[in-house]
């Protein structure tokens, strides 16, 4: 296999290109017709895959073989080493900018304490700003089966504890002995502007009594 050294050449359009981790180039390609597209893309015609790699010798490029499912094949005459060092580092950028997104799961029984709730309630919360869908589930053991209803009292608290930063994805749901429901992340918005504080309402009742006593003693 020969692979160009030959300084980079820019392509001035960019064609589809078989994304597959292999080509056929130089030398292996021995088809009876090609069509060739010469190094700045354009048509060179149809010709014999020996007459298309002298076309690519005389650049001292390569001859590939970029779309081999066309009749005839089509090739195209590029410098392989550098478009394979780009599709590899887009590959690499295309990784590093994805997020997978994971399914954690939170797991309690019917007569779960308040700490433990607010604990596991304080990790699904924190799974869910990273992203990451929500699975949580209620066990219930011998006839702890007799009050279902408990479990699903406990989603639903669970799902209003989530609900600044979740939806409930999939409603509670029992399945055997397992209760269960998936929360996912709400979309970023736009940032909202903060809240007036409330007076409270028992700062408030003095303040009118104040006000009244105020009259009163204007009056007499």
């Amino acid at each position: 296999m020969r692979v160009s050294l030959r300084p980079h050449i820019l392509f001035s359009e960019v064609l589809t290109i078989a994304t597959n981790d292999t080509h056929q180039i130089n030398e292996e390609i021995l088809d009876g017709e090609v069509r060739l597209i010469g190094e700045e893309g354009e048509q060179l015609g149809i010709m014999s895959a020996a007459e298309a790699l002298k076309h690519a010798e005389a650049a001292g490029l390569d001859l590939v073989k970029i779309a081999p499912n066309a009749v005839p094949p089509v090739c195209r005459v590029m410098d392989y080493g550098k478009f394979r060092f780009e599709q590899t580092k887009k590959e690499k950028e295309a990784k590093k900018n994805q997020h997978v997104i994971e399914i954690k799961e939170i797991r309690m029984g019917p007569s779960i304490g308040e700490n433990d709730f607010n604990t596991k309630l304080k990790n699904g919360i924190k799974f869910l700003k990273e992203g990451n869908r929500v699975k949580v589930s209620v066990r219930f053991r011998g006839r702890e089966m007799a009050h279902t209803e408990i479990g699903k009292d406990l989603l639903a608290d669970y799902a209003e504890g989530c609900a600044e930063v979740a939806t409930v994805d999939k409603a509670a749901k029992l399945e055997g002995r397992n209760m269960f429901m998936f929360l996912s992340p709400k979309p970023a918005g736009p940032a909202k502007k903060p809240a007036k504080p409330k007076q409270p309402k028992a700062d408030a009742a003095q303040k009118e009594n104040n006000n009244k006593g105020d009259t009163e003693n204007a009056e007499t």
